[in-house]
């Protein structure tokens, strides 16, 4: 055969492959490579709404941090502001109760003072009449002498 029929035959046989390849090979080559695009496409807009979604979590997450922060503090201000209160309260009660036993205390002192003070006079009447007692022996007027030593104790 020559070189010319030789090509021929080849050309013919390489239009029969190219057609056959297009009939029934290549319609499954890109119908693999159309689906597989389509699931990379997929995949990343799977991955972007993933990422957004992340991202609003992370807010949501930030924001409710926040308020939990907010919250805590604020209970913990109200905690410290009770406490004040209380330890307030609690010397107010205890100035109260300390001026009640301090007046207590003045008053009971008084009251020993004065009994101290009656006692103390009872006792100086008791030694005035004993003195006068020993100088007056010999006068024998008891009337007089009670008098005159009642006026005693009361000036005393």
């Amino acid at each position: 055969m020559s070189i010319t029929g030789t090509l021929i035959v080849q050309m013919i046989v390489f239009l029969i492959l190219v057609g056959f390849t297009m009939k029934f090979v290549w319609p499954p080559i890109v119908k693999a490579l159309d689906d597989r695009a389509a699931k990379i496409a997929e995949g990343l807009a799977a991955a972007d709404k993933a990422k957004s979604e992340l991202s609003a979590a992370n807010k949501r997450v930030e924001a409710e941090l926040g308020q939990a922060r907010n919250e805590s503090a604020q209970r913990l201000a109200d905690a410290e502001r009770r406490a004040q209160a209380i330890v307030e309260e609690a010397k107010a009660r205890a100035t109260e109760e300390g001026n009640k036993i301090v007046a207590a205390a003045r008053v009971e002192a008084d009251q020993q003072a004065l009994k101290a003070r009656e006692a103390l006079r009872e006792q100086v009447a008791a030694l005035a009449v004993k003195g006068a007692e020993q100088i007056l022996r010999k006068e024998v007027n008891a009337g007089v002498h009670a008098d005159l030593l009642a006026r005693l104790q009361t000036e005393l």
